[in-house]
């Protein structure tokens, strides 16, 4: 069921209205991807009470599921279709092509959910005026052969099949993103064009907007100082990132020091209500444990992302194209020739971005491209195709929204609001210490040290999830295991060298793991200071001369290894720690106890 029956919308007893609009907008829903869109280009009726807005659904998506929810917990005032198409509107806007439209009664202005027009995707046969499920064709079924005369597929939304019915154009009014899609709407619906609009793109008006808000988005998203935000971004169906390339997924994780990346995946809402969200959860269960942060689908929590991302790794969905758009550097894990539409921005991208390689270390394809694709002059000309009226979105929309319905437009101005906080991350259970990892520390003999500091020995410690390894590979030579007392695959319990305490005396702990080198636990009074027992080496103290997020008492643990293996058993003294290479080092005082 859709909504609640609310007895003031268009439809009800007049005498239950509080509010008597006098123009009626209808906003057309095909599936929650594009529903989310439809409301972001709605914000252009915030605050006027002359326009009252209702909405339908299609049902002409395969991916439907989850479109009621998302209409009743956001109060959307629902008519169903068959009633739908019966009453008038003065105005309907849709974000996609699928469904029945020719029957709405009302101007219709159509307008995109994506960045663009970058997808082919034609009719099944036989299902009408019914989205297809499958928005793919298989390899080589866009392409011809030389001489045979055929036309390239047009992008979807940008052809007739798409556009007309019996002969007429069935929107008023297309909008369009960019100057250069006219070009391909005359290629393939040249009796649109006269009723084409280009108004830019709200969407990136929107992260534009929201840019000066990188920080707050960072912090809200648990990305710590000194940490880079990796965003993984999939669109949905076989060729996808999620559908032809998931271990990239868990690569991000296992090869990625946690010292010195967040991870977080944007999946396209398709994949979640085509396969379930119990279902999508479940095939990232392990990865999710291991710290990945997946944002809810109906949130705007992956355009926050996309602001506070230093890099991603995506594929040839719409969010690929806004990263890159927004100069955030990227790699492809996954694309389709098949899928994308030819002289598109997203084929343009496909074209310019390195492809990921299993065969060289994720860390060093991401620090190129962070090094290398700044200032490149063809990703900004490809940037350039998302918007050629950029900050102008809104008050364009608003402009031709207010001329179809014959109305004054609001005194106020129309412009883009930025991307909301997204919801603290879910804390870890209590005594939690995150997943078991295997540690690289690299010790470094005393140097000269930084002006007025003592040479000290310098440990650089990285975290890698031990779960996602399979085994330990090449990014992990003389790597140790650290483990919390209460780790719950108890497997990286019996077997690590280092076992964080919680509750059990340091010399039990060591007692019942006798596989276990070194245990370690808060000192008294917590903060800086941390009590370290050694199999076979007596007992240590460790402190802090400085706090910083990562100066817990299982990196404390993890540079007292590294030094008793460098230096051998009964050394102490002082050290510099460094968690990552970007983070600066914080001295570590590591004292024998007699």
């Amino acid at each position: 069921m859709y909504g609640y029956a609310y007895t003031a919308a268009p439809g009800g007893a007049a005498r239950w209205r509080t509010v008597a609009p006098e123009r009626t907008v209808l906003g057309v829903i095909h599936n929650v991807t594009s529903a989310t869109r439809l409301l972001d280009l709605l914000a252009v009726f915030d605050g006027d009470l002359r326009i009252q807005t209702v909405f339908t659904c299609t049902h002409s998506s395969a991916f439907e599921s989850g479109t009621a929810e998302f209409v009743t917990a956001r109060g959307l005032p629902f008519l169903p279709w068959d009633e739908a198409i019966r009453q008038k509107f003065d105005l309907a806007i849709a974000t996609s092509r699928g469904g029945e439209l020719q029957e709405i009664s009302a101007p219709l202005i159509g307008a995109p959910h994506g960045a663009g027009y970058n997808k082919t995707l034609s009719r099944e046969p036989g299902a009408g005026s019914r989205e297809p499920g499958a928005g793919s064709r298989e390899p080589g079924a866009g392409s011809r052969e030389p001489g045979a005369g055929s036309r390239e597929p047009g992008a979807f939304g940008l052809t007739a099949e798409w556009l007309v019915h019996e002969g007429e154009v069935i929107p008023s009014a297309i909008v369009l993103s960019h100057d250069e899609q006219r070009a391909r709407l005359r290629a393939g619906c040249p009796e649109a064009v006269p009723v084409s609009h280009v108004i830019g793109d709200p969407c990136m008006d929107q992260l534009a907007a929201s840019a000066r808000f990188r920080d707050e988005y960072r912090a809200a998203l648990g990305v710590s100082p000194g940490q880079r935000l990796l965003l993984l971004t999939s669109t949905w169906g076989k060729t996808s990132l999620l559908g032809s390339a998931p271990d990239v997924l868990r690569r991000a994780l296992a090869e990625l020091p946690r010292e010195e990346y967040r991870v977080l995946a944007a999946i396209h809402p398709n994949a979640w209500h085509g396969h379930g969200s119990w279902q999508v959860k479940s095939w990232l269960a392990p990865l999710i444990r291991a710290g990945l942060v997946v944002p809810d689908p109906e949130t705007d929590d992956w355009k926050a992302a996309l602001c506070a991302a230093d890099c991603f790794i995506g594929d040839f969905g719409s969010v690929s194209l806004y990263a890159a758009a927004a100069g955030v550097p990227g790699l492809l894990a996954a694309t389709d020739r098949a899928t994308v539409a030819p002289g598109s921005p997203v084929e343009h991208l496909a074209r310019l971005l390195p492809r990921v390689s299993a065969r060289r270390p994720l860390a060093g394809q991401l620090d190129a491209a962070v090094r290398r694709q700044p200032g490149d002059p063809e990703l900004a000309a490809t940037a350039r195709l998302v918007t050629s009226r950029p900050g102008e979105a809104l008050a364009r929309l608003r402009r031709l929204c207010y001329e179809r319905l014959d109305l004054p437009e609001p005194p106020h101005p129309a412009h883009p609001r930025p991307v909301a906080l997204p919801a603290p991350p879910v804390p870890a259970p209590p005594g939690s210490d995150g997943p078991a990892r295997f540690v690289q520390a690299d010790v470094t003999d005393a140097g000269p040290g930084e002006p007025g500091a003592p040479a000290l020995p310098e440990v650089l410690v990285r975290g890698y999830p031990a779960g996602l390894q399979g085994t330990v590979s090449a990014h992990l030579p003389d790597a140790h295991l650290v483990a919390g007392e209460r780790e719950v695959d108890v497997r990286w319990v019996h077997t690590a060298d280092i076992l964080v305490a919680h509750t059990a005396p340091l010399r039990e702990l060591l007692e019942r793991h006798p596989g276990c080198g070194l245990a370690v636990a808060p000192g008294p009074s917590g903060g800086s200071e941390c009590r370290l027992l050694v199999r076979d080496g007596g007992a240590y103290t460790a402190r802090w001369t400085a706090s910083a997020w990562w100066t817990g008492p299982d990196t404390a643990a993890s540079a007292l290894y590294a030094c008793l293996t460098r230096y051998g058993t009964g050394w102490e003294g002082d050290v510099r720690v460094r968690a990552g290479e970007r983070l600066p080092a914080a001295t570590l005082a590591l004292r024998r106890v007699v």
